[in-house]
């Protein structure tokens, strides 16, 4: 079993914090600034947004030990 303060759990947390800020991020800068020139293109950056969080809490819960 590894220590608490593992060096993997915190880069999966890092890696998700950066995941998910992206993806706030996509849907401030597509509804605040881009709909104004282009509607298309806020809606692609909208899509790109919704498939972040999946593979988010996938990173996130990858390769965690289960005691099972």
């Amino acid at each position: 079993m590894r220590p608490p303060g593992d060096r993997p759990a915190r880069r999966r947390k890092i890696a998700y914090g950066v995941m998910m800020g992206t993806c706030l991020t996509l849907f401030v800068l597509a509804w605040a600034v881009v709909r104004d020139w282009s509607h298309t293109a806020a809606l692609v950056m909208s899509a790109v947004a919704l498939v972040i969080p999946p593979f988010a809490a996938i990173v996130a819960n990858w390769n965690i030990d289960r005691r099972d």
